[in-house]
């Protein structure tokens, strides 16, 4: 008898250590996540924001979650483009973050390659290893076009040393092309790419 209740009293002790072991070391997974924007998040965002144009969304931000992971912040925005073989951007949104708040965002830049038309669009960008709101107002190169499409939202990548954003965009008219560029964000509206 009294080896039965030492025996259930040690099973308690173990699952008592066992649990607390686990609740300490999920405790910094769950302190990151809670800065991360989940699937559903992001996508509710987008239909809210594109409306009725978004058919495509959640499975370009599906392919973007596979390929990066969880975002950290998102841009919602809209831009213009034009091109013939070399390209200017400009828009203007807004940096959402779970832990930072707001904050204005405005981006151009310059491209170069085979590419020609004009285009206006609604934007999101996923926004991912951003440390703080500081390291967003930088240039961030890539290769421009659409490199996945799902019914009219198109999705491209751009880097910054760790920092990766990608923007989804769907809108209106025809840019046909593949170019090389970066965007240059900045805390107020220029006219200057560079």
């Amino acid at each position: 008898m009294i080896i039965r209740r030492l025996s259930a009293v040690a099973r308690l002790v173990v699952a008592t250590l066992g649990a607390t072991l686990v609740s300490v070391m999920s405790t910094p997974a769950q302190a990151q996540s809670g800065s991360q924007y989940s699937v559903q998040e992001i996508v509710d965002a987008g239909h809210g924001f594109f409306g009725s144009t978004s058919g495509g969304l959640a499975k370009v931000v599906e392919k973007a979650f596979s390929q990066y992971g969880l975002p950290n912040g998102y841009i919602l925005g809209q831009e213009g483009s034009g091109a013939f073989i070399a390209g200017l951007t400009y828009g203007e949104g807004e940096l959402y973050t779970k832990n930072a708040g707001q904050h204005p965002a405005f981006w151009q830049g310059p491209s170069l390659g085979l590419d020609y038309g004009g285009q206006g669009a609604r934007t999101m960008m996923l926004v991912y290893n951003l440390p703080d709101i500081q390291s967003l107002y930088a240039r961030f190169g890539g290769v421009s076009g659409s490199a996945f499409v799902v019914a009219g939202v198109g999705m491209t990548a751009l880097r910054n040393d760790q920092i990766v954003l990608v923007p989804i965009r769907t809108g209106l008219g025809a840019r046909l092309g593949v170019n090389v560029g970066y965007l240059k964000f900045t805390q107020q509206p220029t006219w200057n790419p560079f």
